[in-house]
């Protein structure tokens, strides 16, 4: 794997399962709302080595009532190196759906300064389609307790989130181009969210683009595809605001911005979990005028 690409295939990621500075981190969710859960998953099917990147305890904000807020940097940091990871970490991230998560995870390491951080190109579901390897997790325990703490040295970046006062701004201004990763019938108001208590509907200006529109099989499109869809929602540029349910598969976004070569991208952290439960904030539906 050379430095700092967005994505590695299985086939080159299995020829390098024994580089000492590799750290392959399984990044999976529980699925959400309506999706379908996978057919394989972490402990009994793990790629060999993988280690767990708990999303929702151990690299969430333990302070925020909303789901999967970005921790400080030193709470980040400390979770990093409890995983062994060090600064010449080469890492490699995947999930158990193919691409959905993992995304967040490539994009929390960017934030803290962490550029060598790949995301596995379709995921354990296209790794065992390719007959590579798996191990069940609770066969190998003891490897999971002999880490050795790692000297990952976090560095926030200041430029890659943004809060719900930044976004209410945009909204206004239109300073930036908001996408909206989740499904259609979400943004648009005719289903219901997923989460008690938050509205349906979508931010002021904001343009739907449902992550699945970026992805065939469970892998993203490729580049010209990609880049082909991004010049139509955004035909003049703009900086991009990403954001989705719950600022995790707007990292799906950023993820196919960045392989297309916009530099100028935020994720809104609190996304739609945030903007649709607060009273301060507008919420638009396919009917309104």
């Amino acid at each position: 794997m050379t430095s700092f690409q967005q994505t590695i295939s299985p086939l080159d990621l299995h020829e390098m399962l024994d580089n000492k500075n590799l750290v392959i981190l399984d990044a999976s969710i529980p699925p959400i709302g309506n999706m379908l859960p996978p057919k394989h998953s972490w402990p009994k099917f793990r790629i060999p080595h993988a280690r767990r990147f708990d999303l929702n305890q151990d690299f969430s904000e333990p302070e925020s009532h909303l789901p999967h807020t970005m921790p400080s940097a030193a709470h980040f940091e400390l979770a990093a190196r409890k995983l062994g990871i060090n600064q010449q970490s080469q890492i490699v991230v995947y999930d158990d759906l193919g691409l959905f998560s993992a995304a967040r995870a490539w994009y929390m390491f960017r934030a803290m300064g962490h550029k060598n951080i790949a995301v596995l190109e379709g995921g354990l579901p296209y790794w065992l389609q390719l007959n590579k390897p798996v191990v069940n997790a609770l066969d190998e325990c003891r490897e999971e307790k002999t880490h050795i703490i790692g000297d990952f040295i976090a560095q926030e970046k200041a430029d890659y989130f943004s809060d719900c006062s930044e976004v209410q701004r945009v909204t206004r201004s239109k300073a930036a181009l908001i996408l909206d990763a989740r499904a259609n019938r979400r943004f648009i108001g005719v289903d219901a969210e997923p989460r008690a208590g938050v509205r349906s509907g979508h931010m002021p200006n904001a343009k739907n683009l449902p992550y699945t529109d970026l992805c065939e099989q469970g892998r993203l499109k490729p580049t010209e595809e990609l880049q082909q869809i991004f010049a139509a929602i955004n035909p003049k540029q703009q900086a991009m605001l990403m954001s989705c349910g719950s600022g995790v598969t707007a990292c799906v976004l950023a993820l196919a911005a960045n392989i297309c070569g916009y530099a100028n991208v935020r994720v809104y952290d609190g996304s739609w979990s945030e903007w649709g439960s607060r009273s301060d904030t507008v919420v638009e539906t396919s009917t309104d005028n």
